[in-house]
């Protein structure tokens, strides 16, 4: 949640350009398909159809809306009026992400003494800008930008890679932050560092065992944290209802498990995606792409949005799986995808 939308036909010709292959299935390759609820995912299709670009895709999105409680019709309108196409070569990696909800406090207290920070007004998108040791040293201070005051920096930390949350204020008062932007600098995995470090077992990195040793290490933790330059600055969403989702990409609420996070460059935001995940909870489930992440990047590569709190934070932590993903693309775009020969 973390970027703005790219145009739609930027992200198409390039994945149709050359710079991966691309093979047009049938639906009947596509392992689950027919057990999947297609009603539920043409529900979250809908809430942003309306913002894809392209002539082809303003008549499917009325379709969708005409499809409305009619849920045997949804596989049909999916099996009539796109194709399934797999850009990039398989296997793919499954990551997931969540929804925090985390203890904080408007104010800074000698409990609640690490902050998170609204978007400076002079940081420009597309720039590099301050590092986060930088900030962390304390370069924002005193401007008026902290939007709240957590009590432990590996939380603060772990907001930026899931880009939004919920903070509960000791008044019970629950503040919705999202993604405002970001300084500009690539994300850096801490989890590689420790495992090149030996600190951890590359089957052992997760974001629980991460942050159980950081939390153990305090101050070689701070700095293996520093590691990743990147840093993403928040703001208040006080209009989101407590049911919905946080904001995506698309400006839009996402919907757990049916929303996924992927590299706009080659599968289009708002596009149906059939995710097939192996691994220890296997699934087999048509998304929506509606979101994108720093670390997301490559065509057979998407985030896996599990929901809000601390158990969809675990589930999400342990997820890094293989499989396969097909994005389904109009037909005549579908096809326009392959090689000329």
């Amino acid at each position: 949640m973390r970027a703005l939308l790219c145009a739609l036909a930027v992200c198409v010709v390039t994945a149709a350009s050359g710079a991966a292959p691309a093979q047009v299935l049938d639906f009947e390759e596509l392992d689950g398909w027919r057990e999947d609820d297609h009603s539920e995912a043409l529900a979250v299709f809908r809430q942003t159809c309306d913002l894809l670009k392209g002539p082809e895709w303003a008549p499917l999105c009325q379709l969708a809306g005409d499809m409305a409680g009619r849920p045997e019709a949804a596989r049909e309108f999916f099996e009539l009026f796109f194709r399934p196409v797999q850009v990039g070569d398989p296997p793919a990696l499954f990551t997931g992400y969540y929804e925090p909800e985390l203890e904080g406090s408007p104010v800074r207290t000698s409990r609640f003494n690490w902050p998170i920070y609204a978007r400076p007004p002079e940081l420009q998108d597309g720039t590099v800008w301050r590092s986060r040791m930088e900030i962390d040293g304390g370069i924002l201070s005193g401007r008026g930008l902290e939007i709240a005051w957590l009590d432990d920096p590996v939380e603060v930390f772990f907001l930026h890679v899931q880009g939004s949350g919920r903070i509960r204020m000791p008044d019970g008062r629950v503040l919705r932050v999202g993604f405002a932007g970001k300084n500009g600098h690539p994300y850096v995995s801490v989890g590689k560092e420790m495992v090149r470090r030996g600190l951890l077992r590359l089957e052992e990195a997760s974001a629980r065992t991460i942050r159980d040793w950081v939390q153990r290490n305090p101050i070689e933790g701070r700095a293996l944290l520093g590691l990743n330059p990147s840093y993403v600055f928040f703001r208040k969403l006080p209009q989101l209802a407590s049911d919905k989702g946080p904001i995506g990409a698309m400006g839009r609420s996402i919907t757990t498990l049916r929303s996924i996070a992927v590299d706009p460059l080659f599968t289009p935001l708002g596009a149906p995606v059939w995710v097939e995940k192996d691994g220890g909870r296997p699934l087999r489930r048509l998304f929506v792409a509606q979101d994108t992440g720093g670390a997301i990047k490559g065509t057979q590569r998407a985030d896996i949005f599990y929901g809000t709190g601390a158990r969809a934070g675990e589930i999400a932590g342990e997820v890094k799986d293989g499989g396969r993903m097909m994005v389904l693309l109009p037909i005549d775009r579908a096809f326009a995808m392959l090689p000329e020969h």
